[in-house]
């Protein structure tokens, strides 16, 4: 009888265990920090074919004949000679295409695109080339195709037309192309139709539409992605680009500005990075420059956030320090920094301003943050950061300047560059974080007790790497937006916030994860897009108290794997909570608003919940809608509002005032 009694006893308190309520309070009336509008946004590099071959719509490779290997991308048929005194300085090769010598012979190219050229039928492609007759003899025909060599059709053109060259002076010729056919690896080919020699330029195949109609334009789903985010900030062009792997090949913004036919090629240090995924034609053409970043961020809605070398190459590729740039010949560096502000911010009477008026925005772009260096350390950081932080604040006082921890989200380095960053006044300090799922199950509160007197932070770079291999499984995201919690609940301090890498394509990726993943023709938004979609959506104007048990809700021992944050957005009279569930068992909650006055209703709201059937899953191109978030109405009746959080669930929470 005892023994019966005694499992009695147990069977209810399991039941009383397994029926454990998670109370969470919310206090309602103590209205805390202000939620910066720059809180979520995105960080672009060139890495992954983000640029050219993905965001930037150019779908020729080596346009104008510049990579080292001049034809890299090319292959040529007859009689191709390869020039270079061509008409603009800092392109200077060009081709020339000549008789064949026999009637059934033929002269020409025939371009790859980058894996391939993605064609969809019924779409319109600009093609445009600068040409001029050489020689004598009157007009030249060039013939412009689409082609798929590979089709079974007794055609391999697509779509073709042909184009007089009329000139024997340089100039610009456009026609317009439309297949029929869909197609994702097509090609460029062009043939000479006629005797007469002809000199070709800057060949460049764009879609008609791209995102807002610009000629030098985006890929339009890419940019749309960005859109849909409505980030806050969009910082630009990258981070290890910006130091290069030398300093001649660091990305220099005053080559990627002007008439695009004359921006020259620089070498992407992320080519030849890791041999075990090597892509020997990984450049970059300055088509995608820093006019388009700025124009890009001031049409998504993004406060933009340039980075700037700061005279430093790459550490992790450079121990020497003659790499680098002394200290006292900084001068051309810190100008650089000032006439970018000036470019984007000058009146059309400045020269930068000028410059900026000239390419199409006569307005300014009302920069306001400036980042100097990436991720360098030791001593050498704040010795070359110091002298631009000085000239900055001397000519630009209002322009906030952001400094570097390093490379690491812990350790020796950041626990030096933290106080250097504070000893030198830098208005943010850039914390970057790819880290194991571990690492982010006990970051919960890692914000909670920084020191609200010095610089505010930008996290810069972050991404969950889960077990096994780095890629974009549902539990990695639901750790992102775990940690997430703690830059909300510490929204005083942590001002900026963006995930990272945020490009790649299917083909042609050297790091993951990332957070936006595509091919020549589709894309796909994964988990991790979700997450801080869902953050972004739903930010507040202002954070609030939420603890259970008195405590804030980390995660940490006791909690039961539950990381929350609770935000007022005074736009709309609501209260929103996000509450992440890590743990794999469902979990019991109270959502407890205190303080609310008894006139003050809640009148329901809705749920948005983010979950998968297993935590290994993921969107790919081919399933993209795998793990979406799903919402549904919700009702509440008082201060109090129960639910059942799944295991391994990420919800937000509106519920609204009346």
């Amino acid at each position: 009888m005892k023994k019966k009694l005694f499992a009695i006893l147990l069977l209810f308190t399991g039941i009383s265990l397994n029926a454990q309520i998670n109370e969470l309070v919310i206090e309602t009336k103590k209205t805390g920090a202000e939620i910066q509008p720059t809180m979520y946004g995105l960080f672009f590099e060139d890495i992954n074919y983000a640029a050219d071959g993905g965001l930037y719509a150019e779908l020729v490779k080596n346009r104008s004949f510049e990579f080292p290997q001049n034809f890299m991308g090319w292959k040529t048929f007859g009689n191709v000679i390869l020039k270079n005194d061509g008409p603009f300085e800092r392109n200077p090769h060009y081709v020339r295409l000549s008789d064949p010598g026999h009637e059934h012979k033929r002269t020409g190219l025939q371009n790859e695109g980058f894996f391939g050229i993605g064609i969809k039928k019924g779409e319109k492609y600009r093609f445009s080339v600068w040409a001029r007759l050489s020689g004598s003899g009157g007009a030249s025909t060039i013939l412009v195709e689409l082609i798929d060599s590979k089709s079974m059709t007794e055609r391999h053109a697509l779509t073709g037309k042909e184009l007089v060259i009329d000139s024997k002076e340089w100039k610009k010729y456009e026609l317009i192309l439309q297949s029929a056919t869909t197609e994702p690896k097509a090609q460029l080919r062009i043939f000479l139709k006629s005797k007469a020699s002809v000199d070709l330029e800057h060949i460049s195949l764009f879609p008609v539409d791209t995102w807002n109609g610009h000629a030098n334009g985006l890929r339009k789903d890419l940019a749309q992605a960005l859109a849909d985010l409505k980030p806050g900030v969009f910082r630009f062009p990258g981070g290890c680009i910006v130091e290069g792997t030398d300093l001649e090949t660091r990305y220099d913004w005053k080559k990627s500005v002007g008439p695009v036919e004359n921006r020259p090629l620089n070498e992407n240090r992320w080519h030849y990075t890791f041999p075990h995924r090597y892509f020997p034609d990984y450049y970059q053409s300055y088509g995608l420059g820093f006019y388009e970043y700025f124009l890009l961020s001031e049409e998504i809605g993004a406060t933009p956030l340039p980075v700037l070398s700061c005279g430093l190459a790459c550490q992790f590729q450079n121990d020497d320090p003659s790499a680098h740039v002394a200290v006292c010949d900084l001068d051309s560096y810190i100008q650089d920094a000032l006439d970018l502000i000036e470019f984007a911010n000058g009146n059309t009477t400045t020269k930068w301003g000028k410059l900026r008026a000239e390419m199409g925005h006569p307005a300014p772009f009302n920069l306001k943050f400036l980042a100097i260096g990436n991720e360098q350390w030791g001593t050498e950081y704040p010795e070359h950061l110091a002298p631009f932080v000085t000239a900055i604040r001397k000519t630009y006082p209002d322009v906030k300047i952001i400094g570097s921890s390093g490379p690491n989200s812990e350790g020796a380095q950041f626990d030096y560059l933290w106080p250097e960053m504070k000893r030198l006044k830098v208005d943010l300090v850039d914390e970057h974080f790819y880290r194991p799922e571990e690492w982010f199950l006990k970051q919960g509160a890692r914000y909670d007790n920084y020191d609200r007197k010095g610089p505010k932070v930008f996290a810069g770079e972050y991404a969950c790497h889960g077990r096994g291999k780095k890629w974009n499984h549902f539990n990695a995201a639901l750790l992102e937006a775990a940690f997430m919690t703690g830059l909300e609940r510490n929204a005083d301090i942590v001002h900026m916030a963006t995930y990272a890498p945020l490009f790649a394509h299917v083909e042609g990726w050297q790091w993951r994860p990332d957070m936006i993943w595509f091919d020549n023709l589709n894309s796909v938004r994964t988990a991790s897009y979700y997450v801080q979609q869902l953050y972004a959506y739903n930010k507040g104007t202002h954070t609030l108290p939420l603890t259970m048990n008195g405590q804030n809700v980390t995660g940490a021992e006791g909690q039961n794997g539950l990381f929350a944050s609770a935000v007022r957005d005074k736009n709309n009279s609501s209260y929103i909570v996000k509450i992440a569930n890590t743990s794999g068992k469902t979990q019991s909650v109270k959502l407890n608003f205190k303080g609310l006055k008894k006139n003050e209703v809640l009148s329901g709201g809705k749920r948005i919940t983010l979950r998968a059937d297993n935590p290994e899953q993921e969107n790919t191109i081919e399933t993209p809608d795998a793990v979406k978030p799903e919402e549904n109405d919700v009702a509440i009746e008082g201060h109090l509002f129960e639910t059942e959080l799944e295991p391994r669930t990420f919800v937000v929470y509106i519920l609204y005032c009346m």
